[in-house]
């Protein structure tokens, strides 16, 4: 499983990173955790707001600041 955290890097978007981390850990999952910070490929996404969450390609959520809680619910 592939985790992409969309955002130029503004705090918002380390603390989403920092909350997939926490979700994966709790989960004991085996994901890959990748960092989008490339304005013109966050577009190619279809994404106009950060920070930004899209597992194996598809955005589940965009302009909002995840909890690990809600993060764990896109992953089970």
């Amino acid at each position: 499983m592939k985790i992409q955290i969309l955002g130029t890097g503004c705090p918002k978007c380390k603390q989403l990173t920092a909350n997939a981390e926490t979700a994966i850990k709790e989960l004991h999952l085996d994901c890959q955790i990748e960092k989008v910070t490339d304005i013109s490929a966050i577009m190619d996404f279809g994404v106009m707001m950060t920070p930004a969450l899209a597992v194996d390609g598809e955005v589940k959520s965009a302009g909002k600041l995840l909890s690990a809680d809600e993060i764990k619910a896109f992953l089970s």
